[in-house]
């Protein structure tokens, strides 16, 4: 089947900043090398210059596009070697192609160029505009061609390898035109070029083997590229599937479920046993105009039947747990339902029974059990011929069938029972600078002209309403030149409406709209969005009362926070051209809980549990299916998700399911917590399983309760340890948060925004995941006063500063002569420290080095769970329980004690948020010796071997000569960008996600 399309990637190289110089002149000659589906192509030189403008627009061509999403775009910078000794490198830049936009809406964006390894120093970023043009190809001359090759194909090959022959030549032709366009554009712009490709990276081996492969017969080709074979595949399959449409998903992912998860898809849970009926229609069963027609199963004790039709046809499945069956043998029946007026009689036209011992066995990837039909056993003959069309087979939770079928154990079809994915919706920040105004129609009161006009401007998006700063001014144009910034969530409010009002008069002087879906996107701060002006709108009397000139922009470069910072599961910006590919996969076996304990009262006569789970890492939540009336559930669910970032938290909270039932007014109820876990990812060890049971406390206003374990199993996976610990050098968050920070009271109120954002979406999704839920998973209650928080916290600096205390105390014992060997080493090591002060640092990262390699014995193996002690939750009075659980604001008291009370709260709020902060940084240092994050401490101990080492052969002197001259760089040589050390010590782990 021809193509009708080709597609054509465009690549417009415009700048770079802020290159590392490497002539050793102070300079450097900088040239640029894009590699793209084995073609590649290079940019001219710009001499001596470490901000180079190119503006040069290379061209690719995409052998499938369909494939697209799934290939990689690399971008090298290098030095040019005439300009120094050898061809040196400059930085690099990988961008997916599921990041590329279609042409005409294509962005500037800049890219930080990366390293090529750990000790690369590279610095600075270069500006892109990357794009994608289909074109039309008439179809005869491929048609034409196909034909011409017909007979040669069947000359050199068999006819088996057609299709692959033929799929093959184009795709040589067009490799090797690029190839030749490359070799003009490099003889034109520089004639030394051919010469300098050997002294390049070594793509130059793979570009010269791409065309190789695909040039030479299929034959004879063992290992064909990926792009030409999956083109084969999916010329075949043409046929049975339509064309995948382009939905700016990553093809990775899509192959990753096709393949790795196909494959490992619930091997971290138990195959639970389920039996499974597929009804699908009867037929010879005579009913009359007013009578339906029905099925029922009978299991022993359990008796279920499918929807009642007139025309007999169902198509209903049925899963029995297998376990919960007390009976062997399985009866299907169809009933006659007849309804005369009031009364309603049901006849049973006959049955067909299944012994359980002899029902087939089904295990996916098998395919789907036909159905067949089954002669109905009617006891009284008078109807005879009646067949039902049905499916009776054994298979586990892993069955494509099993989420949309009646489910016994799970309470059958009811939809607040049943497993579901859920997605946050994606966040921006909304900038919106107002400028000024003009022309302002204001009142002439007497109180007007005796005050002053005192004026702001009041912006609302939804629920979000922020003011500007007042302005007392004498005429009608004032100025405020301030930022409002919002919380927009997609799909985007319509309108931001802003108003200016006086504050004299108390009356709005006029207000105006803007399209919020029509703003500009910037993902940096190196473009400023346009200004404009628009005309305020008073009353029916006053259609124009001013203008306001304004600045608006949605800000695609931040990262938009909906839950805890210290708890964040996801850091990525909110633009789509800034994401990278995912460096691992996370794969959480749900299994199941034990001993929970009654929550609510069943028929009035018993307690009963109906639990689930809810996960949540970065935008995606999974619920699972609820079980009713059992205290010890199994549920042995699997969920995975993309990992971006391995210093983040995943959360996973059981609660009690009270919304499939309605109370008296007909409303559905709030689901009851039962506790929650959190899993830190980089505490994990790559590639290995963790299968434990964990505590879940839940904190009550009679105390804390213990309501019984949660038994998980957790998988994290990464094929690229260079890529992982590449991450811990990098900054947490986006460019954008270093280099326009965000105040901490300003991002404490947007945090909050987006959680109520969150919450409202979520309850709006059928079914809906309760606020409660939300709430409590996203943890956003953390800011309110709290004194078993402040008390947790306070303990934590003083363990911290305990270790400091007991180092006192050893010293102590040193100067007193306590343990007369270690003093007396202690005096050896001073004349040493004397006698050779170069030794000191080597010796100190070599005990070091030393020390923690012993500890990595004592490292624990079984992830941490909630610690009712470290959150004080034992030892806790009721009256500050009752404070913990009162509303806000208080109602305990007379006006003026609630707004102290209030305000008290407040303060002691972000005390306790300050005591967090400084406990968590002493526990980061602790964790690094702990092995707590086994990368973590490995990185610290390589570097302690390799710091010893190069202290051994620096001086000391020239170190500290060394450092200090670093330390007081001019500002120019300063990045904008935390430091490494900094960005690795962020990214230790503390105690604050054992928090209750």
């Amino acid at each position: 089947m021809a193509e009708t399309c080709s597609r054509k990637l465009v690549v417009e190289i415009c700048n770079a900043k802020n290159l590392m110089p490497k002539d050793g002149q102070g300079t450097a000659s900088a040239y640029v090398i894009v590699d793209f589906d084995g073609q590649r192509r290079r940019t001219k030189t710009k001499f001596r210059d470490l901000n180079p403008q190119w503006d040069e627009t290379l061209e690719f061509l995409v052998q499938d596009p369909e494939s697209m999403a799934s290939e990689i775009l690399e971008i090298n910078v290098y030095n040019d070697k005439k300009t120094g000794k050898r061809t040196t490198f400059l930085g690099k830049v990988k961008i997916a192609g599921s990041t590329f936009a279609k042409a005409g809406s294509e962005d500037l964006v800049y890219y930080p160029l990366e390293k090529r390894s750990v000790f690369s120093q590279i610095k600075g970023e270069i500006g892109l505009k990357i794009s994608y043009v289909d074109e039309d190809v008439p179809p005869e001359p491929e048609k034409a061609a196909a034909e011409e090759k017909k007979p040669d194909e069947a000359a050199v090959a068999p006819s088996e390898q057609k299709t692959d022959d033929a799929a093959a030549a184009p795709a040589a032709t067009e490799e090797k035109a690029p190839e030749k366009e490359e070799e003009k554009k490099a003889d034109e712009s520089n004639k030394e070029a051919a010469d300098q490709k050997p002294a390049e990276p070594p793509k130059d081996e793979k570009a010269e083997e791409a065309p190789a492969a695909a040039a030479s017969p299929p034959a004879e080709v063992e290992n064909p590229p990926v792009a030409h074979t999956e083109k084969a595949i999916q010329t075949k399959e043409t046929t049975e599937t339509e064309k995948r449409p382009d939905l700016g998903v990553s093809d990775l992912e899509l192959r990753s479920l096709a393949g790795d998860r196909g494959r490992r898809a619930y091997d971290l849970v138990d195959r639970m046993p389920f039996l499974y009926v597929r009804v699908v229609k009867a037929k010879g069963a005579n009913s009359e105009a007013e009578s339906t027609v029905y099925a029922k199963l009978v299991i022993g004790t359990h008796s279920v039947r499918t929807k009642s039709k007139s025309d007999k046809d169902w198509d209903q499945v049925f899963a029995f747990d297998k376990e919960g069956l007390n009976c062997t043998s399985l009866e299907v029946s169809v009933w006659v339902e007849k309804k005369d007026g009031e009364n309603c009689t049901e006849t049973s036209i006959g049955a067909v029974s299944f012994d359980l011992q002899e029902v087939p066995k089904r295990v996916p990837p098998d395919s789907p059990l036909a159905p067949q039909w089954y002669t109905l056993e009617d006891s009284s003959e008078n109807s005879p011929g009646n067949d039902i069309m049905l499916a009776v087979w054994i298979g586990t939770q892993a069955d494509e069938a099993f989420q949309e079928a009646w489910q016994s154990d799970s309470g059958g079809l009811i939809p607040e029972t049943r497993a579901k994915v859920y997605l946050s919706p994606k966040l921006w920040y909304l900038r919106l600078t107002v400028i000024q105004s003009q022309d302002l129609q204001l009142g002439s009161g007497p109180e007007a002209k005796a005050k002053g006009p005192e004026l702001y401007v009041k912006a609302q998006l939804g629920a979000q309403v922020f003011k500007t700063a007042r302005t007392s001014i004498g005429s009608s144009n004032p100025t405020w030149n301030e930022d409002l910034l919002f919380v927009a969530a997609e799909p985007f409010e319509q309108f931001l409406v802003m108003t200016v009002e006086d504050v004299t008069s108390g009356q709005p002087v006029g207000h105006a709209k803007v399209h919020v879906p029509s703003l500009d996107r910037r993902t940096d701060d190196t473009t400023e969005s346009k200004s404009r002006w628009f005309n305020l709108v008073g009353d029916e009397k006053r259609p124009y009362a001013g203008r306001i000139h304004v600045r608006a922009c949605l800000e695609g470069g931040y990262h938009v926070l909906d839950e805890a910072a210290h708890v964040t599961s996801d850091v990525r910006a909110s633009a789509k051209q800034l994401a990278k590919p995912p460096i691992g996969l996370l794969e959480v076996g749900i299994r199941g809980a034990t001993n929970l304990l009654p929550v609510k009262s069943k028929d009035g006569t018993r307690g009963t549990t109906d639990a689930y789970v809810v996960a949540k890492y970065g935008p995606k939540w999974v619920r699972t299916r609820t079980i009713l009336d059992r205290f010890n559930p199994r549920w042995n669910e699997q969920y995975t998700w993309d990992v971006y970032d391995p210093c983040t938290v995943l959360t996973i909270g059981v609660f009690d399911n009270a919304r499939y039932k309605q109370d008296e007014a007909g409303k559905p109820g709030r689901d009851i917590r039962m506790g929650k876990i959190r899993v830190r990812l980089s505490t994990l060890d790559t590639n290995r399983v963790y299968t434990n049971s964990y505590s879940l406390t839940v904190l009550l206003p009679g105390g804390s309760k213990r309501m019984g374990e949660i038994e998980i199993a957790v998988r994290f996976s990464c094929s690229s340890w260079l890529n992982l610990i590449q991450a811990y050098a990098s900054p947490m968050l986006p460019r954008m948060h270093y280099v326009r920070p965000l105040g901490p009271a300003q991002q404490d109120i947007l945090r909050h925004t987006a959680m109520r954002i969150v919450t409202a979406r979520l309850a709006r999704s059928e079914p809906a995941l309760g606020q409660e839920v939300v709430q409590y998973m996203l943890d956003s209650d953390t800011h309110v006063w709290s004194m078993r928080r402040s008390k947790a916290n306070w303990f934590r600096v003083l363990g911290w500063l305990s270790r400091a205390a007991t180092l006192a105390r050893w010293l102590d014992g040193i100067r007193t002569w306590v343990h007369p060997p270690t003093t007396i080493l202690m005096h050896v090591f001073l004349v040493a420290v004397i006698l050779c002060p170069h030794l000191v640092l080597p010796t100190v990262f070599m005990y070091a080095f030393f020390i923690i390699v012993l500890r990595f014995r004592y490292r624990r193996r079984v992830l941490l769970s909630m610690d009712t002690r470290l959150s004080y939750a034992e030892a806790i009075s009721a009256d500050e329980l009752d404070e913990e659980f009162d509303s806000f604001p208080t109602i305990k008291s007379i006006d003026q004690v609630r707004q102290r009370y209030d305000r008290l709260r407040i303060l002691a709020g972000r005390a306790q948020t300050l005591l967090g902060d400084m406990a968590a940084q002493g526990e980061r240092l602790e964790a690094l010796f702990n092995w707590r994050d086994p990368r973590a401490t490995g990185l610290f101990v390589v570097f302690c071997l390799v710091a010893s080492l190069v202290f051994y052969t620096v001086p000391f002197r020239a170190f500290v000569l060394g450092w200090g001259f670093y330390y007081l760089r001019h500002p120019r040589f300063r990045g904008d960008m935390p430091s490494v050390p900094f960005n690795f010590f962020r990214r230790l782990p503390s105690l604050s996600d054992q928090i209750l």
